[in-house]
């Protein structure tokens, strides 16, 4: 054979709906039938999705996965287009991360994923064996290079298939989103192409898998490195790449490419993604949030507009007697620009009643702390009753300058179901709030134009518990906090690492003092998207006891 023509299936899998994916894996086959297509490619895991964390320790649902790519690999007898479909495969007592390769009704070949990461996010080795080095499967006169994931990150996989003999190297993965790490992913396929001198085809699944998101962004280089095809990200997509065999190997068609993203983009685009799998695959009606003419609950509200639609997000401006007028004025324009529903409920009479309440126990102290958080616990209240009546699920709308050091209120601020902004520092919700202003998001249903009152994005942030209350009362400026912030946590730095860097040695030191204090907290704080390299709860986690002050004198 000396033209082939692969696709490549960019699907959105349910993670645990078999026979839903099996559907969706249908209809991509169906589709690329229509157009000629020899081979269809689906991601990692296509048929339960990744990562499948300990539903593959039930053995009826392996047995359940398995049983639909049977299915699958018969309905190839049709003669149209021959299937990869990834999935579990026991051995054995040995449980595989596995591809399956199907042509003619049956299963032809399976692969097991033979580096398992577990870093990070990735916690492949608790559930899953690793297979051997793979070797290419002969598909239809072609030998393919077969592989998962984490084979290619590493030269070794790629380096063994092409010297048993495969002619195009395809990698079918689950690899979650971090910024720019889709243009990062094509410089180290561009090392494995050097190495193996033969053309790589990387496919992506796209979704949002609790805090997860897959971004898709799949692509093909040939073996001069050109970069023939890249998919959208952040949207399913099939394409069928074609194939001819030449005097130096296989050579992909190649085909307009998509432009480059920028970093606020991939941002927003994440963000949307994540919320809209978590709300729409957990069946909820719609969400809620707390809008306080502040910027973090502003963005959140765009976010989930954008996600998920004006009809479905609903707000509710909760006032207290500190509750500025401008806070009123820009609460009541950000949904009105958003075209949201807009509640007012006055927390005063419930501030009133703690008051009340407590008066005789807190007899002879002071108002402090303990008033404050009872005014953003009365409003998490509200939120909760709201969400329990009417069934949309709540958005908290903390940033994670706020989660990192503690600023933030259990039973409070930090009740509901999921976070847009977890993983999003206060210098970068400002910078983001002003692209979403200026630029429109592919895909986004919400307005254009103007989303956010400019005010909200200038004024000083305020929780406003006390009369003229700014954050920068209890905080370092964002600036600072922030940049400490990124040395401790994204980067392990220690205390003299950021002195050295020109940060105020009592400043680094009370920062992470906050840091760590703060732990038991994040540990009760809600799912949300992961953004970068260490988020709270999936990449970074530290214990709650913990008497390690490092460096700190």
């Amino acid at each position: 054979m000396d033209r082939l023509r692969i696709a490549l299936a960019q699907i959105n899998p349910h993670q645990g709906q078999i026979i839903v994916n099996a559907d969706r894996i249908r209809a991509a086959r169906a589709a690329a039938a229509a157009h000629g297509a020899d081979l269809v490619v689906t991601p990692e895991f296509s048929i339960a999705g990744y990562p499948p964390e300990d539903l593959v320790l039930k053995p009826a649902f392996v047995a359940d996965c398995v049983a639909a790519i049977e299915a699958l690999a018969a309905e190839t007898a049709d003669g149209g287009p021959g299937l990869v479909v990834g999935g579990p495969w026991r051995q054995g007592d040995s449980l595989h991360n596995a591809l399956y390769v199907m042509d003619g009704g049956k299963i032809i070949a399976r692969r097991a994923k033979h580096e398992l990461p577990n870093y990070g996010v990735f916690d492949d080795k608790r559930t899953f064996i690793p297979g051997p080095a793979p070797g290419p499967v002969a598909f239809r006169g072609v030998r393919l290079g077969l592989m998962i994931c984490e084979d290619w990150w590493f030269p070794s996989v790629c380096e063994t298939l092409a010297e048993s003999g495969a002619e195009i190297l395809i990698a079918i993965n689950g690899s979650p989103f971090e910024l720019n790490k889709p243009y990062a992913r094509v410089d180290l396929a561009v090392a494995r192409v050097v190495e193996t001198e033969l053309p790589f085809v990387f496919l992506n699944q796209v979704c949002g898998q609790d805090e997860l998101v897959f971004d898709g962004s799949s692509f093909v280089l040939n073996a001069d490195n050109s970069l023939a095809l890249r998919m959208p990200a952040f949207a399913e997509a099939l394409a069928v790449t074609e194939w001819s065999r030449g005097a130096n190997g296989w050579l992909c068609a190649a085909t307009p490419l998509p432009p480059v993203m920028s970093g606020e983009e991939q941002t927003w685009r994440a963000m949307m993604l994540g919320v809209a799998d978590y709300v729409n695959k957990n069946g909820f009606p719609g969400v809620l949030l707390g809008l306080s003419g502040g910027i973090d609950s502003a963005i959140t509200a765009a976010c989930a507009v954008d996600a998920l639609g004006a009809d479905r997000v609903r707000a509710v401006m909760m006032p207290s007697p500190y509750t500025s007028a401008d806070s009123l004025e820009d609460a009541a324009e950000c949904a009105r620009l958003l075209g949201i529903r807009y509640d007012t409920i006055s927390i005063g009479p419930a501030m009133e009643a703690f008051g009340g309440m407590l008066g005789p126990v807190f007899t002879g102290r002071q108002s402090d702390i303990t008033e404050e958080n009872i005014q953003s616990r009365s409003r998490g209240l509200i939120l909760m009753a709201m969400s329990n009546k009417f069934g949309d699920m709540l958005l908290t709308t903390g940033n994670k300058s706020e989660m990192s050091v503690g600023y933030a209120t259990l039973y409070g601020d930090m009740c509901g179901g999921y976070s847009v902004l977890k993983d999003l520092y206060k210098t970068r919700v400002f910078a983001l709030s002003h692209w979403r202003n200026e630029n429109f998001p592919e895909g986004a249903k919400g307005p254009r134009g103007l989303v956010m009152p400019l005010r909200v994005i200038e004024k000083p942030p305020s929780a406003e518990l006390k009369p003229d209350q700014t954050d920068q009362d209890t905080l370092p400026p964002y600036e600072i906090l922030d940049a400490i912030l990124t040395g401790l946590v994204e980067r392990e730095l220690d205390v003299n690492g950021l002195v050295a860097e020109g940060h105020d040695r009592a400043t680094v030191v009370r920062v992470w003092k906050m840091l760590d204090r703060a732990e038991y907290k994040r540990r009760q704080a809600p799912p949300g998207v992961k953004l970068g390299t260490r988020a709270f709860g999936r990449d970074r986690r530290y214990p709650l006891t913990n008497g390690y002050t490092g460096l700190v004198k």
